[in-house]
């Protein structure tokens, strides 16, 4: 066959195809374009109106994951594929990976209750999952925590969302819990007239409530006092150390007997 002529049969079907492949390149470039477009509105309509950050995340990323879906659809559709056919394809891929990614998904739900719910929000200390730490980012799967002693961990947000959630930075204050220990023979109302307007002079310690020393025990040392200051939780770490140190010096300046065991051993 001579090639003029299969070029001559073949060209108009390889235009019609490098036609239709550009078109869909532009669609996709123009659809990308819209995509990032309505994003960008829809994330300065919740700035305005004033939604949380990281809410303001989520919702994006899931518009994001749906317009891309139905751009791609748009796309496999002007090429003439059936998109019903691939709606249920899709459909039912998503019920396997949904099957074989179950706690995915289920972190996925949860993130999803933790972000409009709000127990807690960006810079929180909390115990999430059994971590206690500052919160640092809230995704759609996990939630991440800076702990302590300064590492960064990753929670599961169903995991989160099964177990008890304490949020330390939604109240005022909170309270730093201490004992001191009196051996027998100190008297337990002088200590606690010594340490009350001591506690109340540490530093970040909040004056309402009032540091409370009460006498909480007693046991085979003596007497046990329950000290207790209030402050802000981003100072407790400082509170609850400079409270030992205070214990320490006081009884040591007041010259009290270090507490010891009293065993009483009686003759047969």
């Amino acid at each position: 066959m001579d090639i003029a002529v299969m070029w001559a049969g073949a060209a108009p079907i390889i235009t019609a195809f490098a036609i239709k492949i550009g078109s869909a390149l532009l669609l996709y470039m123009v659809g990308r374009w819209l995509i990032s477009f309505a994003i960008r509105a829809l994330s300065a309509l919740l700035t305005r109106r004033n939604f949380d950050a990281t809410l303001q995340r989520y919702i994006a990323n899931m518009l994001a994951v749906v317009l891309n879906i139905l751009l791609v659809v748009a796309i496999l559709g002007y090429f003439g594929l059936q998109t019903t056919s691939f709606a249920a394809l899709l459909a039912g891929v998503g019920l396997a990976i949904g099957a074989a990614w179950s706690g995915l998904l289920g972190n996925f739900a949860a993130g999803a209750f933790l972000i409009i719910f709000r127990p807690y929000k960006l810079g929180d200390y909390v115990v999430a999952g059994g971590v206690e730490g500052t919160v640092v980012e809230i995704g759609m799967f996990n939630t991440i925590l800076n702990t302590p002693d300064n590492v960064t961990t990753v929670i599961g947000n169903g995991k989160i969302s099964s177990e008890v959630i304490q949020n330390f930075s939604t109240n005022d204050y909170r309270r730093v819990d201490r004992t001191a220990q009196l051996a027998f023979g100190v008297d337990p109302l002088d200590a606690i007239a010594l340490l009350k307007p001591a506690l109340a002079a540490i530093p970040n310690v909040v004056a309402e409530p009032a540091p409370d020393v009460e006498i909480l025990d007693f046991n085979e040392r003596g007497t046990q006092l329950a000290v207790r200051p209030y402050c802000h939780t981003s100072h407790y770490w400082q509170v609850y150390f400079d409270t030992n140190k205070l214990i320490a010096e006081t009884f040591g300046t007041a010259g009290y007997a270090a507490p010891h065991t009293v065993i009483e051993v009686q003759k047969g």
